[in-house]
């Protein structure tokens, strides 16, 4: 089984830097609409994003697409938070580095699109 999530954002363009130049996905793949992107598909390490503008998802399966604000979380578990922190450098943040009860340490933003995303690892025993 492989999950992908696609987020649905407004412009995708507005959410490439943070996806590819913050945290190193790479596009493997992207689908003009106008003069825009409509899809594209992002990869790191055997992971898997969909970003799809809302514009393009109302085009393909209109009973699909939400009507309210972009409201999707990502749960990211990742095995080295220290460069988690470092890509994170400058980027707003929204939930402040802590340890959870169940033992991650974990940070969290809101990509470009407004999607939160948490990052987390193993808290070190």
């Amino acid at each position: 089984m492989k999950i992908t999530p696609v987020l649905i954002v407004e412009e995708i363009e507005k959410s490439l830097p943070f996806w590819i130049g913050r945290l190193g996905f790479s596009k493997t793949v992207d689908v003009p609409e106008g003069d825009r992107l409509g899809f594209a598909i992002l990869v790191r390490d055997g992971a898997e994003l969909v970003l799809q503008t809302r514009e393009s998802a109302r085009k393909d399966a209109p009973q699909f697409v939400p009507e309210a604000a972009n409201n999707a979380a990502l749960f990211v578990e990742v095995e080295d938070f220290g460069d988690g922190l470092k890509r994170l450098e400058g980027y707003p943040i929204a939930l402040a580095e802590r340890t959870t009860f169940y033992g991650m340490r974990e940070i969290g933003v809101f990509e470009p699109g407004g999607h939160t995303v948490v990052f987390a690892a193993r808290a070190s025993s």
